[in-house]
């Protein structure tokens, strides 16, 4: 009888003429008999679950589901365990180290999860001709056929939903920046965004602006995050925009931050000077969450966003100018006005839900008019200077007041000047644990009047400016006018010597002619 040895070289033999010499389809009719064969002898199922999908653009949700699910049955029974975050997680996750296996069980049927990892060689962006090696994760479920439909139907799913009310119940906020693509892996979405947690302690009832003002944004954005199915029924992507606009200081961060804690969202900051082009912006869009903010923050100043839309002899110019920069500079950004408008507002903006898209500016006249219409930024918000509503609300945080003698010079003064809710908070905020309230108003009052002074000397000394300027240019004129009375006198007087000298050429003449007609006659 043959040994094992003598077995394994007989096949090493065979396989290569048995490739080489038998015809494909013979191959192809006896690898489907051979894996039915197999599928007699092993009748399992198994079903893959990857760390990242859409090739890579994605991170799977329900990866981090079943990790999560599967860090409370394999904490008792695996023996190499992994301490790690999962998404959004502020609690300390066990998971299964890499080529572990558990063993579940589901209305009386066993199952088997193994984690999986496969190293693979990747290009990097930054170092080129150089390789590294990376790592793709994934999940296997393997079962009983016999249970398929049992298991596909009813276990996957209650997995996914029992690990998915796991991480909610874990969950903390994150603060996301986007990286350079340099750092990016080909394959997955990794590394695209850096994230921290998100504590910022801003809330509406923080905020410093005007009742009404803040009762209708409230209202509006609660509204938005109950009707998921309103947008399905009308037939648009579950998304929203806000602008907010006006003078820096005047909290247009703190209402990102109060928008953000109100519906428990996500906060990506997308710095888009760091987005080398349209492609790359849509990737980054694609690896967000649900429940998220994207924020763009001084767009007006990220990128030549602002004005109107270039004719083409415009656009062409600009893009010899661009490819000349870009020989000097290999990041310059490429985002375009139209690549970031299909971004948030064209097919690619409805492949996630629960969006709201926030752009700030200082100065909104500057932004060109398609990038916030209606439709795209749904909602303008004014940032305004303080104003009497704005600093009650900052005199109950800051000194923990209601109401003061000096209300009342305040209300006024508010109004007279344009003070930013930034600097009035910050009059406000005691120095010292000495500082009472009294003293905080009083040197508010005294800024307050201090500035109102500094205002009127400005609009006196351009009150003057502007008579001395008007006194010149009546000087001027009156110089002109005078210089223009001048040559038209002058011009007159020489008019008339002019006629005269004409006048007197003519009786020259006459008397010349006279005199040759008496000689002639005397003749």
């Amino acid at each position: 009888m043959l040994g094992i040895g003598a077995i394994w070289g007989l096949i090493v033999l065979i396989w290569p003429m048995y490739k080489q010499f038998i015809p494909h389809q013979i191959t192809s009719y006896l690898a489907k008999k051979a894996n039915k064969m197999i599928g007699w002898i092993f009748p399992y199922v198994h079903i893959k679950f990857p760390e990242y999908i859409e090739e890579g653009l994605k991170r799977s949700e329900r990866y981090d589901a079943i990790r999560n699910y599967l860090s409370t049955i394999s904490a008792a029974d695996v023996k190499r365990l992994k301490a790690n975050e999962s998404k959004n997680s502020e609690s300390l996750v066990l998971s299964m180290d890499d080529h572990e296996e558990v063993e579940d069980t589901f209305n009386g049927v066993k199952v088997n999860w193994s984690s999986n990892v496969k190293e693979i060689q990747t290009q990097t962006q930054s170092d080129s001709g150089r390789s590294t090696t990376d790592e793709q994760r994934s999940f296997t479920l393997s079962f009983h056929g016999d249970h398929r439909n049992a298991i596909i139907n009813t276990y996957v799913d209650h997995v996914l939903k029992e690990g998915k009310a796991i991480g909610l119940r874990n969950r903390e906020r994150k603060l996301y920046t986007n990286n350079s693509s340099q750092e990016w892996q080909p394959w997955r979405a990794a590394r695209r965004w850096s994230s921290i947690p998100f504590h910022h302690p801003a809330t509406f009832d923080t905020l410093a602006m005007d009742r009404d003002k803040k009762e209708r944004i409230i209202k509006d954005l609660e509204m938005f995050s109950k009707r998921e199915d309103y947008y399905r029924q009308v037939g648009k992507p579950w998304k929203r925009g806000y602008l907010l606009y006006g003078p820096p200081g005047t909290g247009k961060s703190t209402m990102i931050s109060a928008i953000a804690n109100l519906l428990e969202y996500d906060v990506y900051d997308l710095e888009l000077t760091t987005v080398k082009d349209n492609s790359e912006l849509k990737k980054l869009l694609l690896d967000t969450t649900s429940k998220s903010l994207i924020v763009i923050e001084d767009i007006d100043c990220s990128l030549d966003l602002t004005g109107h839309r270039k004719n083409k002899k415009e656009e062409d110019e600009e893009e010899e100018g661009d490819e000349k920069k870009s020989k000097g500079d290999g990041r310059q950004s490429k985002v375009t006005l139209s690549g970031l408008l299909n971004s948030i507002d064209g097919l690619w903006s409805a492949c996630s839900g629960e969006k709201i898209i926030v752009f700030t500016t200082n100065f909104v006249d500057k932004l060109d008019p398609a990038l916030i219409r209606r439709g795209r930024m749904d909602y303008h918000i004014e940032m305004s200077y303080c104003r009497f509503e704005a600093f009650k609300v900052l005199a109950r945080n800051y000194l923990e007041i209601e109401s003061h003698d000096f209300y009342e010079d305040i209300e006024r003064l508010l109004e007279e000047i344009n003070m930013s809710p930034a600097d009035v908070a910050e009059i406000l905020m005691p120095k010292s644990d000495e500082e009472v309230a009294d003293i905080c108003i009083e040197r508010l009052v005294k800024t307050l009047e201090e500035e109102k002074e500094k205002v009127r000397k400005l609009a006196e000394e351009e009150e003057e400016k502007e008579a001395e300027k008007k006194t010149k240019a009546e000087e001027a004129e009156k110089r002109k006018t005078e210089e223009e009375e001048n040559k038209r006198a002058e011009e007159a007087e020489k008019k008339k010597t002019e006629e005269e000298e004409k006048k007197k050429a003519k009786r020259g003449r006459t008397v010349t002619f006279l005199q040759k007609m008496v000689s002639a006659k005397k003749k």
